[in-house]
């Protein structure tokens, strides 16, 4: 009989604690891991459609050859799915993730995450413990051909006040900084399109959508959905 929960990691950090756990859902029939970070969930292996969709959208937007060494940005590990998405084209042959919590990145490179088991040890692969915002406020050294970020649960509602500066069109003009030319921005959020934050993007990109990413929930027994916003160019002044 499948165990029905394992708490398989449980460490403070300076956001709160943060907990990876293991139970065997009966709605779904398999096991789903979980992250919590204090009382709030964070992610869950049960929902991971947009997550994935965050890297393909991306990297189909890119005018690339098939024979291109395109080199990308993830921001937030999380359970691996988005890097692992990326990883999967072809065309990728460097990525670097960025990623805040040092227990995170500790259970990929003890593969406690059989989706995503070797992600870490994967050669185009980089696994860096940092904060994304405060690394691309900074000037640029190396540009990216793309720039994945899933950390905040949307624009509006984040896990530290300090990121809210990143979504204003001051934060994203500095973030645009770091992609080359035609590069990507594309961002998950867990509400559907918002004006606001689209008319930020306005004012930085000269290309930017919205895309409602749907898939089924077993908790529902219905359809769910996540938005991917996307963007490239600079905007005109």
């Amino acid at each position: 009989m499948p165990l029905r929960f394992e708490e398989l990691d449980f460490q403070d950090t300076p956001m709160g604690e943060i907990s990876l756990r293991r139970r065997f859902d009966p709605a779904a029939r398999r096991d789903v891991y979980e992250v919590r970070l204090g009382d709030e969930y964070l992610m869950s292996s049960l929902f991971v459609v947009a997550e994935e969709a965050l890297a393909t959208l991306a990297l189909d937007l890119l005018d690339a050859p098939d024979d291109a060494a395109l080199r990308v940005m993830v921001g937030g590990l999380g359970l691996g799915y988005t890097a692992c998405a990326a990883l999967a084209d072809p065309r990728v042959a460097d990525l670097t993730v960025i990623e805040y919590s040092g227990p995170v990145l500790d259970w990929h490179r003890r593969e406690l995450l059989p989706d995503t088991a070797g992600l870490a040890t994967d050669p185009r692969c980089t696994l860096v413990q940092d904060d994304f915002f405060a690394r691309v406020a900074a000037a640029p050294g190396t540009r990216y051909d793309a720039i994945l970020l899933d950390v905040d649960h949307t624009p509006r509602h984040v896990l530290h006040p300090n990121h809210a500066a990143f979504y204003e069109p001051a934060g994203l003009r500095a973030m645009a900084a770091h992609l080359t030319e035609g590069g990507v921005f594309a961002l998950w959020s867990d509400d559907p399109p918002d004006e606001e934050f689209q008319a930020s993007l306005g004012e930085v990109f000269a290309e930017h959508s919205a895309h409602l990413v749907p898939f089924a929930n077993p908790i529902t027994g219905g359809e769910s959905s996540n938005t991917v916003y996307l963007a490239r160019g600079a905007a005109r002044r």
